[in-house]
């Protein structure tokens, strides 16, 4: 990795700060961000949404299931724009094979429900290692940080559930005078499948919106660690000095 060509200021930080870091990049990258993974979630969405005359509960499962997958895409925007270079859907489409592809079987099911994972998913994604090494470098990189990085993913989860409840709030409260009571009686009384698709649409929002700031406060919380292991902060300036 070329440390000199990073953006980011790398400093030793605590892990709270450096995954405030994650959201900042993801406000200072947004339209790379969500103009590359819209395509991507709204296919995805679609096919979902198709599986509720299965059952009504399989889109939203389905969309909680295929969040890691999702989140891969999130994280090659965020380690391009780690190194100022903007992205486009085209950028993504060419590198499908890897970001997509690669390790999902593993991504979907042994590490689906990891309370670490946005923290863990730069060393399966960007490292390119395999088997023993891979297992050890997950477990140096982890070592002593399994309480923060669950702790975010803990807050993020809080913060999906709280914006769920505040969307449906939201209906309620944009029901005529008089009328949001009756609409959330109609809503849970109707048609099993219109009470799905809202409640799945309502879900889907909330990810698409939230789950970038997920990825990058773990990506964030990922280089920091590198910083804490590898002195990147200290190559870094030695390089600028020398460039001087």
């Amino acid at each position: 990795m070329r440390i000199d060509a990073l953006t980011v200021e790398l400093r030793p930080r605590s892990m709270s700060e450096a995954s405030d870091l994650g959201v900042l990049m993801v406000q200072t990258h947004a339209h790379s961000v969500w103009r590359t993974c819209a395509p991507v979630f709204g296919l995805t969405m679609l096919l979902v949404l198709s599986t509720v005359e299965i059952a009504p509960w399989l889109p939203g499962l389905l969309i909680f299931w295929l969040k890691p997958w999702l989140d891969r895409s999130v994280l090659f925007v965020l380690s391009r724009a780690l190194f100022g270079q903007s992205t486009s859907f085209a950028d993504l489409w060419r590198a499908r094979s890897s970001v997509w592809w690669q390790q999902w079987p593993h991504t979907l099911t042994f590490r689906r429900l990891s309370p670490w994972r946005a923290f863990t998913q730069p060393i399966y994604q960007l490292e390119g290692q395999s088997g023993k090494a891979l297992r050890q470098r997950s477990s140096q990189l982890l070592s002593g940080h399994r309480w923060e990085a669950s702790l975010m993913h803990t807050i993020f989860a809080t913060i999906e559930m709280v914006l769920n409840i505040g969307l449906v709030g939201v209906l309620i409260w944009l029901a005529p005078n008089g009328g949001g009571l009756g609409f959330f009686q109609w809503l849970f009384s109707s048609d099993h499948m219109m009470t799905s698709l809202l409640g799945t649409l309502a879900y889907a929002t909330v990810v698409f919106v939230l789950e970038p700031f997920y990825v990058a406060a773990g990506f964030a919380m990922y280089l920091n660690r590198r910083v804490e292991l590898e002195a990147w902060d200290v190559e870094q300036e030695f390089r600028r000095a020398f460039s001087a």
